[in-house]
């Protein structure tokens, strides 16, 4: 079963130093039918004007991943990392026991467009652990994060894999779950799974399918979590 969920239905919040839409409940955001999905609890789709930023904020138990869509964000930690992530790249961050950081958009004219994306750890209080980098787009789908490090995937501490997909016009893959569940994230584009339609930003639950034929109507990019 895929059940479409809208990117016009999302909440929505414009502070105007940050543009957000949220999938799930969020903030002041509540939801009670998208209050997460599984092990996947936010997706937040963010641009942060030139200039702006976040905080210095905490987090715990919590496996917090950035895909960056356009721009660069400074990430500065309490492990002492201080990277910026671009275009390209892909950062994941376990809270664990606890963690503080905060994220700026040094540009003085170019927003950073981003999905901030949170998923449940399998256990508590695991150590803080920081992660990053280029993204290799060698395949139609290419592995990003996972359980174990496969294939120079980023490691995750849940039992869930995320790939990203560019496919041009046209083209489609075949995708076998390997797991019960799966959420699928568009980025932008127009793409058909299983022959329904999503446009840019739409997301998809996906359960009690055992296998997924993606087909692209436009030059399209995608997130596809295959969960527990």
């Amino acid at each position: 079963m895929i059940k479409i969920r809208k990117s016009k239905e999302r909440g929505h919040f414009n502070y105007g130093w940050l543009d957000t839409f949220h999938t799930f409940s969020f903030s002041q955001y509540y939801n009670q039918e998208y209050n997460g999905f599984n092990s996947l609890r936010v997706i937040n789709e963010d641009k942060i004007q030139p200039g702006e930023g976040f905080d210095t904020h905490g987090h715990k138990d919590m496996e917090i991943i950035t895909y960056i869509i356009s721009g660069a964000l400074e990430h500065k930690d309490s492990m002492g990392n201080k990277f910026v992530v671009k275009k390209g790249e892909i950062q994941k961050m376990s809270a664990g026991t606890g963690v503080k950081h905060s994220e700026f958009n040094h540009s003085k004219t170019q927003p950073v467009h981003l999905l901030q994306i949170w998923i449940l750890p399998t256990k508590s209080n695991l150590p803080p652990d920081y992660q990053q980098k280029e993204i290799e787009f060698k395949d139609k789908l290419n592995l990003l994060i996972s359980p174990k490090k496969n294939n120079n995937s980023l490691t995750i501490n849940q039992d869930v894999e995320l790939y990203v997909s560019k496919l041009k016009k046209d083209e489609k893959i075949n995708y076998n779950l390997s797991r019960n569940n799966a959420w699928l994230q568009l980025i932008n584009g127009q793409i058909t799974i299983n022959n329904q339609k999503l446009e840019s930003g739409d997301g998809a639950t996906i359960t009690q399918e055992k296998s997924l034929e993606i087909k692209s109507i436009t030059d399209s990019e995608f997130l596809l979590f295959d969960l527990i």
